[in-house]
């Protein structure tokens, strides 16, 4: 009988967490019969959890398959380009992909055997937001649920609200329940207790009613291991996010930032301007050693065509798998060519892969949006 990748994540998740299930799988009054127990941030082991980079190690990819209610005529397009992202990913590490009953016989012939089909029901694609953020403790690792609530109730949620706990459930992994609510997308970390946040997209009350900046960021440090949390303005109200950082900013070391770059004579915008407040931010900061930040430029393309008013242009919202980088390709030349040199320089030894999504980016996000990693547990006495 063969071995799903599956039932072998779920083996070592298991073998790894060792007791860890029984501590913290309990229920928290709220769940559901898809749902893991959640155990409180407040209340995490000695030692507490850590988000690693998304550098370390990898035991699979997640991404889901986008469904007819939200996209309509779009919908054949955009399942296009999320096979042939879990195609690519597959070719680096186990590709776990999200697809409710009716779509997943389709679903399964379009990314072909290479990917797993995962019987989940979904609403959209954008697993960095509504999949679970993975976390390592003393333990092995957890997965914090972070609430979703549609960006601020802007999209039909009603299943993508239960995407992180039934893939925790499925996994058999510790739910651990953020007290706040937000996207996995909003937040970008070094692995070394650095976070990188907009304000825009946080201190909002369309998530966080009657939430201080000080309050949320004592809240992201006690949830995710940090102990500095570098805050950008953003922009609210002008994308279905408020601006999340991975379309702007990425941590590629400890250390170092890899920021969009508006291209030359680009005209003025809210994002442009949101792009000047956030360099002016990081080139003053410093990360949780205390060091002053190297910022390298990834320009963003020129050449477009015609492109809807969406349309997410960015590079620097690729995803870092096991030995590759997964790169969107725009088809303006020079440009593509200019960022695979820069993520290539910044990603040594790590082959860089050129996807075209389109379709995706049509819909306001990116690469990074769509994938959403499980990491290896930390080996012992890792510092990262």
């Amino acid at each position: 009988m063969d071995i799903s990748r599956r039932q072998t994540l779920r083996t070592a998740a298991v073998a790894a967490l060792g007791g860890a299930l029984s501590a913290c799988g309990t229920p928290d009054g709220d769940r559901t019969s898809q749902g893991a127990g959640a155990v409180p941030a407040a209340a995490r082991p000695a030692g507490g959890w850590r988000l690693p980079d998304e550098a370390h190690p990898h035991e699979a990819t997640y991404l889901s398959w986008p469904g007819r209610r939200i996209w309509g005529p779009d919908t054949a397009g955009v399942r296009a380009d999320i096979a042939r992202l879990a195609r690519t990913v597959a070719e680096f590490e186990p590709v776990l992909l999200l697809a409710g009953e009716r779509d997943a016989k389709a679903a399964q012939r379009a990314c072909g055997s290479g990917v797993e089909v995962v019987p989940v029901p979904v609403d959209d694609l954008w697993m960095r937001d509504t999949g679970p953020v993975f976390v390592h403790g003393p333990d092995g690792v957890a997965g914090v649920d972070l609430n979703f609530n549609g960006w601020g109730g802007k999209q039909e949620h009603g299943r993508d609200r239960l995407v992180a706990r039934a893939v925790l459930s499925d996994a058999r992994l510790p739910r651990i329940k953020a007290p706040f609510v937000s996207e996995g997308g909003a937040l970008e970390g070094d692995g070394r207790g650095t976070l990188m946040v907009a304000e825009s997209s946080l201190v909002n009350d369309n998530r966080n009613p009657g939430s201080s900046r000080e309050d949320l960021e004592r809240a992201l440090q006690d949830t995710f291991g940090a102990t500095k949390v570098i805050w950008v303005k953003g922009v609210k109200g002008k994308d279905i996010t408020d601006y999340h950082i991975d379309a702007l900013a990425r941590f590629s070391a400890p250390g170092v930032v890899v920021l969009s770059t508006p291209a030359a004579h680009a005209p003025r915008t809210p994002f442009t301007a949101a792009y000047e407040q956030a360099r002016e931010v990081l080139e003053r900061a410093v990360d949780a050693r205390g060091k002053r930040l190297e910022i390298v430029d990834l320009p963003e393309p020129a050449d477009l065509g015609r492109r809807g008013k969406d349309f997410l242009a960015c590079y620097v919202n690729y995803y870092v798998a096991n030995g590759a980088v997964i790169m969107p390709r725009f088809g303006d030349r020079k440009a593509d060519s200019r960022a695979a040199a820069v993520l290539r320089e910044q990603y040594p030894g790590r082959k860089i892969v050129p996807v075209p999504v389109d379709n995706i980016g049509e819909g306001g996000g990116g690469i990074h949006c769509s994938t959403q990693q499980l990491p290896k547990a930390a080996r012992p006495h890792a510092t990262g």
